[in-house]
């Protein structure tokens, strides 16, 4: 039987880290082309305003339906948010 994988591995903890940055800073740069404040997108999103800052700052990850949110609050696809070049999802394998 394959043994699980253990998620307190240091690479595997800071490929995710690198994901949720990369993640936040999609969010941000969206957000910011669409000339939307943080509170502005927290109130379209309905997410709270230190969330989404958190989010940005890749220090909170997000559950999937918090990210449909955003995305329908800033009119793109989710997919925007999640594209990860190939050498940071290696890291996450």
């Amino acid at each position: 039987m394959p043994k699980p994988r253990d998620q307190s591995d240091p690479e595997r903890v800071a490929a995710w880290e690198q994901a949720r940055i990369s993640v936040g800073q999609r969010i941000r740069g969206i957000r910011t082309s669409r000339g939307l404040t943080q509170e502005a997108l927290a109130l379209r999103s309905g997410l709270s305003r230190n969330l989404l800052i958190d989010v940005e700052l890749g220090k909170s990850g997000l559950l999937y339906e918090r990210l449909f949110d955003l995305a329908a609050a800033l009119e793109v696809s989710p997919h925007e948010f999640l594209a990860v070049d190939d050498q940071a999802a290696a890291g996450l394998d």
